[in-house]
C-alpha cells in the first residue's frame, strides 16, 4: 500500500526522495529536462520529463498529475526542452477531449505493463495533463554575464 496522497485536484506530490536526489541526478546525467519560467518568481525551473513523440509531434505528460511544472506551463505557453544539454524552444498547447483521450491511449499502449503503474495513484487519465510542443523562436533571453 502506498503511503504517497493524493491531493484534491489530481496532484500527487513527490516524495522527497524523488525531489531531492532523483531529479537532480537525472538533470546532472542530461535526462530530457522541462524549462519553465516560475510563474511567480519568473525563474526558470527545470523537471525532469519524458517526452513522448506521435505522428511526427511532441508531447510531455504530466504522471503526477497538476504539478507545479503544469500550473507554470499553463501560464507561460512557453518551454524549453534541454536533451543532452541542448536546449529547443517550444509553444505549447494544453491538450483536452478527444485529442487528449487519443493522446493519452497511445501513451499508455507505448507504455505496456508499466502502464500500471504509472495509473496506480492517479487512475483517471483526465488527471494527467498532455501538452503537445510545437517548435518555436527563442524563449528565454540568455542570461547576462
Amino acid at each position: 500500500m502506498s503511503t504517497t496522497h493524493v491531493r484534491q485536484g489530481g496532484y500527487l506530490p513527490p516524495s522527497p526522495f524523488l525531489q531531492h536526489v532523483v531529479n537532480p541526478v537525472a538533470r546532472t546525467l542530461g535526462a530530457p529536462t522541462l524549462i519553465v519560467r516560475g510563474r511567480t518568481s519568473g525563474r526558470e525551473i527545470g523537471t525532469p520529463v519524458a517526452p513522448f513523440d506521435m505522428e511526427g509531434d511532441r508531447y510531455v505528460i504530466a504522471g503526477r498529475g497538476e504539478t507545479q511544472w503544469v500550473r507554470n506551463l499553463r501560464v507561460a505557453g512557453r518551454c524549453e526542452l534541454r536533451i543532452h544539454w541542448r536546449r529547443h524552444p517550444y509553444r505549447a498547447t494544453e491538450l483536452r477531449g478527444d485529442e487528449h483521450a487519443r493522446i493519452a491511449a497511445a501513451y499508455l499502449k507505448r507504455l505496456g505493463r508499466r502502464a500500471d503503474a504509472f495509473l496506480a495513484e492517479l487512475p483517471d487519465v483526465a488527471d494527467h495533463p498532455i501538452f503537445r510542443l510545437d517548435p518555436c523562436a527563442l524563449v528565454f533571453a540568455p542570461a547576462e554575464h
